[in-house]
């Protein structure tokens, strides 16, 4: 590799960890086990001197930063990538802390990488994890434990800060990750014109392969290896939670896991003699978002993002969906992995497998930093087959934000360049949205749905729905009738006839008999 540009960006360590077994009253904190992970991906890189090289720690918002659901009493850190930096004895001089998203492991490696092309960094620790097991056991026992720091300086906050749903959506309670994203499974199946005793063996066969191969992921939480019917049947073990996904089929984020990749140019590599068995290459890269809000989409069985971002990805890497020996697919929910599918042109049942951990539901979905896992992963199986090439994609909120890396031990030839993200979100911002009214009245059908469980039974229904008058879209809810929801869930509801008004400053629909 004698010829490469010594500005290029290189990944040349990664390190994962999950505890399963830990007790609550010995268990670290979440910054204790992200300065474990990101020590495995220093030591990975074979060089004593890796941390001289670090200009910048970047850590992943954690989900008590993140949602009110998932906030402790614990306390957190003031400025959590010091945190990690101070345990680790960096002497970093940027502290960087993300906004939220599924997407950002991903979208920073991207930024990095260009930042590290242009010569603006020397060397990038990102890193991120959750010890949502541990914080859930402590304050079950009322242990005497804190975790709140404050290890000096304010970090910089990199991503975009909106929150995921307006205020008309946050009304009909659509906000919520295990809410939105049954809404998007329902619309797939009637796009695909599947009934639902039809769709449901189909998802759970789809999610029974990333079951496989968190099975054999030492890495992975639940490593009981489902069938696609067990994935399915309903149960005490494997109870509703939005219709039609059970327990098992939601994303798992009560779990402790930490990741950690590490980035530098090729000049820095060689300076730091880090062996090039560990240089890994992004090929390829693209970041960019759908229409923000879930209601302005034309439908919600598609993401012209996905599609564009993915193949904007693939051509800056001079690859097809085909040339690829691995595969990770954001997978919090199976109908993200199918829209992904679907945009990229993938088939479901592809005979390479659409992850290499096991997916959200069974490695295990720590917060926002799932990706980093990938990645971390993604790095171990293209260095274990020199020349491969593996995509990884990332998806944040509600199949909103999307980023893209293609990664190989292959060099990049000639120097490493990418054109700007804004070129691409403008043509995305450019593309039509659903009509839509806040207050719908009179005769409309149901487009999709979801019936939210508690342990008890139904709680409450979601509908977006149309006018028949206009063809205006609608969000609502259905009365607070355990019947009126049981017989929305377990009959045909796709297109259901009824009427829609407003209650109580909700808007209110009611199914036809």
């Amino acid at each position: 590799m004698q010829d490469l540009d010594e500005r290029m960006p290189i990944l040349v360590g990664c390190g994962d960890i999950t505890d399963l077994d830990t007790p609550a009253a010995q268990g670290r904190s979440p910054y204790d086990l992200i300065a474990q992970a990101s020590r495995l991906a220093l030591d990975d890189t074979g060089a004593a001197g890796i941390g001289t090289a670090i200009d910048t720690v970047a850590m992943i918002r954690s989900f008590a930063d993140t949602s009110h659901r998932f906030a402790t009493r614990l306390g957190t850190s003031a400025n959590p990538p010091r945190s990690i930096s101070n345990r680790l004895g960096l002497q970093a001089s940027r502290h960087i802390y993300s906004y939220s998203g599924g997407n950002m492991p991903q979208y920073l490696v991207n930024k990095f990488a260009e930042s590290i092309s242009r010569g603006e960094m020397r060397g990038a620790l990102l890193c991120g994890g959750e010890a949502l097991r541990t914080q859930y056991g402590v304050e079950r026992a009322n242990l005497p434990v804190s975790w709140a720091e404050n290890p000096g300086g304010e970090p910089e906050l990199i991503g975009d800060p909106r929150r995921g749903w307006n205020d008309h959506e946050d009304k009909h309670n659509m906000r919520a990750a295990i809410a939105m994203y049954p809404l998007f499974e329902n619309a797939i199946r009637g796009a695909r014109g599947r009934t639902i005793e039809q769709h449901m063996p189909i998802i759970g066969e789809l999610m029974a392969g990333f079951a496989r191969v968190a099975a054999a992921n030492p890495l992975a939480t639940r490593r009981e290896g489902r069938t696609g019917q067990q994935l399915v049947t309903v149960d005490d073990e494997n109870r509703w939670i939005g219709f039609p996904y059970p327990r098992f089929l939601n994303s798992n984020a009560f779990i402790d896991q930490a990741a950690a990749v590490v980035m530098t140019s090729v000049k820095v590599a060689r300076e730091l003699r880090i062996p090039e068995s560990k240089w890994v290459f992004l090929h390829g890269c693209a970041d960019g978002h759908d229409h923000w809000y879930v209601s302005e989409r034309i439908n919600l069985y598609s993401s012209p993002a996905i599609r564009a971002a993915s193949r904007l990805a693939l051509s800056m890497a001079g690859r097809s969906i085909a040339d690829f020996e691995f595969l990770d697919l954001y997978s919090c929910f199976s109908s993200a992995v199918e829209i992904g599918c679907q945009e990229m042109g993938l088939a479901e049942d592809d005979p390479r497998g659409l992850t290499v951990t096991g997916g959200l539901p069974f490695f295990g979905g720590p917060g926002n930093n799932y990706v980093t896992h990938s990645i971390s992963e993604m790095v171990r199986r293209v260095r274990s087959k020199p020349g491969s090439f593996g995509l990884v994609t990332a998806n944040g909120n509600y199949v909103t934000k999307h980023s893209f890396g293609v990664y190989s031990t292959t060099p990049v030839k000639g120097s490493w360049a990418r054109e700007s993200p804004s070129v691409l979100q403008a043509q995305l911002d450019a593309l039509p949205k659903a009509p839509f009214t806040e207050t719908p009245k009179g005769s409309a059908r149901i487009e999709t749905y979801t019936v939210m469980h508690g342990r008890s039974g139904p709680d409450y229904a979601l509908i977006y729905g149309r006018l028949d008058a206009t063809g205006e879209r609608f969000l609502a809810n259905s009365l607070p009738d355990v019947a009126a929801m049981w017989d929305l869930q377990n009959r045909e509801s796709l297109g259901r006839a009824g009427t829609v008004s407003q209650v109580d400053g909700r808007n209110v629909f009611v199914a036809a008999d």
